[in-house]
């Protein structure tokens, strides 16, 4: 990962606001009410609450019944390995069995603490909101393989960052491969390239990314909110319960 720090440094020099974040070992919570179980909510005719996605106000791409009465939000970084494990342990669960039920929504707010994090977001948010939850949950599954690569590919990294801010992202998910990654999950080149040359956009995700953190009180990756209660990082082990306290059964 010391090519990963060194990308971190060179981001501040560079004319871009990231919003740093350590990737924390799970906790315990206080504050989430003890409750009965929720009856499943109907979806609307011929949809299914796992089909509904949006990108919310605050940034995240929710899935689930907009109107849930479990509102469960992810702090999340896609160089994160805890993250990564809670995606391969707790998103089927979540995507499966509890969002399809009505009763939990499921949002990822990206928290970005690295330069290759950044530009993974910036490619699964390029597109349709539905693609991103897939998207995010395959790049936590590649996350070693995204490291290994730009780790062999360290100059070329690096070099990328003193690039115009319309060409960084795009030199950097060339070192790490993933221009080549997206296209076979669907995403062309060019429409990958136009993403990563949206200088506005990017600066705009770095930036709500670090005011929604201070907001909530977002310290490390993965944190999780229920109901606006921040819960601190949790593993789906200790989550679970958390949310079954809450009412989801």
């Amino acid at each position: 990962m010391t090519k990963l720090r060194t990308l971190a440094l060179a981001s501040l020099a560079a004319p871009l606001t990231l919003a740093l974040a350590a990737c924390d070992d799970a906790g315990t919570a206080d504050g989430v009410s003890s409750g009965e179980a929720i009856n499943p909510i109907a979806a609307p005719e011929g949809q299914e609450w796992g089909d509904i996605a949006v990108k919310t106000e605050e940034g995240g791409y929710r899935i689930g019944n907009p109107d849930a009465p479990i509102k469960l939000v992810e702090f999340a970084s896609h160089t994160c390995g805890g993250c990564a494990s809670f995606a391969a342990t707790g998103a089927a669960a979540l995507e499966e069995e509890y969002v399809p039920t009505g009763v939990v929504s499921f949002e990822i707010r990206n928290l970005i603490r690295d330069p290759l994090d950044l530009t993974i977001s910036v490619l699964a948010r390029c597109g349709d909101p539905a693609r991103f939850h897939p998207l995010a949950d395959q790049a936590w599954a590649s996350l070693n393989q995204f490291s290994q690569t730009i780790g062999q590919n360290g100059a070329m990294a690096e070099q990328a960052m003193t690039l115009p801010e319309d060409q960084r992202m795009i030199g950097i998910a060339e070192a790490a491969g993933l221009i080549d990654w997206f296209a076979a999950r669907g995403l062309s080149r060019n429409q990958a390239q136009s993403c990563l040359a949206d200088a506005e956009n990017i600066r705009a995700i770095a930036e709500q990314s670090r005011e929604q953190a201070d907001l909530n009180n977002v310290q490390s990756t993965p944190t999780f909110l229920i109901n606006g209660n921040n819960v601190g990082p949790q593993s789906w082990e200790t989550l679970e319960p958390l949310l079954q306290e809450a009412g989801a059964r």
